[in-house]
C-alpha cells in the first residue's frame, strides 16, 4: 500500500495520469450471445448461429468424427484437468445414435428418443418431421428427462452438437451450441435444422432417418481456467472454430497491445513512468513485478468465459494449455516443452513461480515487448474448412489422411496452446501494470 499510495503522489506531482496503468486489480467485462433456442424460446426460435453472427450450418465428416487420431504432442494437450478430485471433461462426454425406421410414414406431430446417459443425466432426442412452429423445416432438440422429477433449482450446463446423417459423410448436417438446462430451458435445439426438401436428398436411406448427437457436459470454474472438452470432441470442434477463437484472442491481445502502444508513445508521460521505475530499489521492483495467480486467473475466466457463446469452450481450453505450457516453461519437470515447439513462439513475458506470475524480463524492456509483438497469422487462414476435403486433396497428390490428419491434429493444439499462452501473458502484464 505504501508503494502505492507514492506512485499517486508523485504522479499528482508531476501532473501525469497513467490513466491507472499501475493498478493492482481491474474488473472485466462479458458479453453473451444466443446460440439456439428453446420450443417456446423467442429469442432465436431455434435458429443456427456461429461466434460471428453467421449461419450455422456446418457439414462435417462423420467418417472424420468416429475415427479420433492420437497425438504424440505435450502431455497436457490429452489429459484432463487434473487440478482436482471431481469429474473429467472425458467422464461427462458421451454419443448417442437414434436410427427412426419408416421415416417416410410417420404422421406423428413429435417423436422422442429413448433416454441416454452422459455425465450423468438423463437425455433424450426430439424430432419434428413437420417442424415446431415452423413450416418445411425438421425442427431437432436435445432435452433433459424427467426434468419434472428433479430437485427445485436443478440446471446442467452442456455443449452439444447435433447431426443428421448423409450417406455420404461429406454432406452429413451438423450444429453446435452451448446451453445451461434449467426448469423454464430444458429444451434446446433448433427449429429450422435443416430445409425437408434437403432431407431425401441422401439423408434417408432404406426409409431410415440416422441422428447422432454428442453431448458434453461441463463443470465450470470461477477461479481459474479449465478444460471443458474431451480431447476427441475438441479436435472435432476446433477444425470448424479455430478462426473464431484466433479472432477473440487477437482481438483481446491488439486492444491491450495498443493501450500500452499509447502510453509509449506519449513521451513526457512515458519518460515519467521510466524515471520512476529506475528510481525504485530492487525490492519494490520486485513485489510490483508479481501478482498472485488467484488473483488475475479469475478475472481471465470472467473475461473469456461467455455461457451463450458456443466457442467459450475452446478458448477456455486455449487458455487451458497456455496456462500449461507457461508453467511447464517455468518449471525443470519432465512436463516441460521447448519454445520452439510452439508455433512462432516468442520468449517468455511471464513465468509461473508457485502461486505467482512473475514478469520475466526488465519490466520497460518487458512493457516494449508486450507493445510491440502481435499475435502471428493462421498460416492456413482459410476460415472454418470441411477438412474432408483437405484429406482427399493430400491423398490425390499420394500422402496419408491418416499422417495429414495427425499433422493437422498436432498442429491445431500448438496453435490453441499459442493463443493461450500469449493471450494469458498480455492479461498478466495489464493487470499487473494497468
Amino acid at each position: 500500500m505504501r508503494i502505492l499510495m507514492l506512485v499517486f503522489w508523485m504522479f499528482c506531482v508531476l501532473e501525469v495520469k497513467v490513466e491507472g496503468f499501475l493498478r493492482w486489480r481491474a474488473m472485466a467485462g462479458s458479453v453473451s450471445e444466443e446460440n439456439g433456442g428453446g420450443r417456446s424460446s423467442d429469442m432465436i426460435s431455434g435458429g443456427q448461429r456461429c461466434p460471428s453472427g453467421d449461419s450455422l450450418s456446418e457439414w462435417r465428416s462423420c467418417e472424420q468424427v468416429e475415427n479420433g487420431t492420437p497425438s504424440t504432442s505435450p502431455p497436457y494437450w490429452d489429459t484432463d484437468d487434473d487440478d482436482d478430485c471431481g469429474p473429467k471433461p472425458s467422464e461427462l462426454y458421451g454419443k448417442f445414435t437414434w436410427k427412426i425406421e419408416n421415416f417416410s410414414q410417420i404422421n406423428k406431430r413429435e417423436l422422442r428418443s429413448n433416454a441416454f446417459e452422459v455425465g450423468g443425466y438423463k437425455w433424450y432426442i426430439l424430432v419434428y418431421p413437420q417442424g415446431c412452429d415452423v413450416c418445411n423445416h425438421l425442427s431437432l432438440f436435445l432435452c433433459v428427462a424427467n426434468h419434472d422429477k428433479l430437485l427445485p433449482g436443478w440446471s446442467h450446463f452442456a455443449q452439444f452438437t447435433i447431426a443428421v446423417v448423409n450417406k455420404d459423410p461429406k454432406k452429413s448436417k451438423y450444429s453446435d451450441t452451448l446451453h445451461r438446462f434449467w426448469k423454464k430451458e430444458h429444451d434446446w435445439g433448433w427449429k429450422k435444422f435443416m430445409e425437408l426438401s434437403k432431407v431425401f436428398d441422401g439423408f434417408i436411406v432404406g426409409d431410415t432417418l440416422v441422428i447422432k448427437a454428442q453431448v458434453q457436459v461441463i463443470r465450470e470454474k470461477s477461479d481459474r481456467p479449465f478444460r471443458c472438452l474431451d480431447c476427441q470432441y475438441r479436435r472435432e470442434l476446433v477444425r470448424v472454430y479455430l478462426t473464431n477463437v484466433e479472432g477473440i484472442c487477437r482481438r483481446f491481445v491488439e486492444e491491450r497491445r495498443t493501450k500500452l502502444g499509447k502510453l509509449i508513445e506519449d513521451q513526457p508521460r512515458w519518460s515519467s513512468f521510466c524515471a520512476f521505475w529506475l528510481g525504485m530499489d530492487h525490492n519494490a521492483k520486485r513485489r510490483m513485478s508479481r501478482e498472485k495467480n488467484d488473483t488475475i486467473l479469475k478475472h481471465v475466466v470472467k473475461q473469456f468465459f461467455i455461457e451463450k457463446e458456443v466457442t467459450s469452450t475452446l478458448v477456455m481450453d486455449s487458455l487451458y494449455s497456455g496456462l500449461k505450457a507457461l508453467e511447464s516453461q517455468s518449471s525443470n519437470q519432465k512436463l516441460r516443452i521447448k519454445l520452439t515447439e510452439l508455433e512462432e513462439s516468442s520468449p517468455p513475458i511471464v513465468r509461473v513461480e508457485k502461486d505467482m506470475f512473475v514478469l520475466a524480463d526488465d519490466v520497460l524492456e518487458l512493457l516494449e515487448r508486450a507493445a510491440a509483438e502481435s499475435l502471428p497469422p493462421l498460416k492456413d487462414d482459410k476460415g472454418p474448412q470441411n477438412r474432408t476435403k483437405v484429406n482427399l486433396d493430400c491423398q490425390s497428390e499420394g500422402n496419408s489422411g491418416e499422417d495429414f490428419n495427425k499433422d493437422s491434429i498436432e498442429r491445431d493444439e500448438r496453435r490453441l496452446t499459442e493463443l493461450g499462452r500469449r493471450t494469458i501473458e498480455i492479461f498478466v502484464v495489464t493487470q499487473i501494470y494497468r
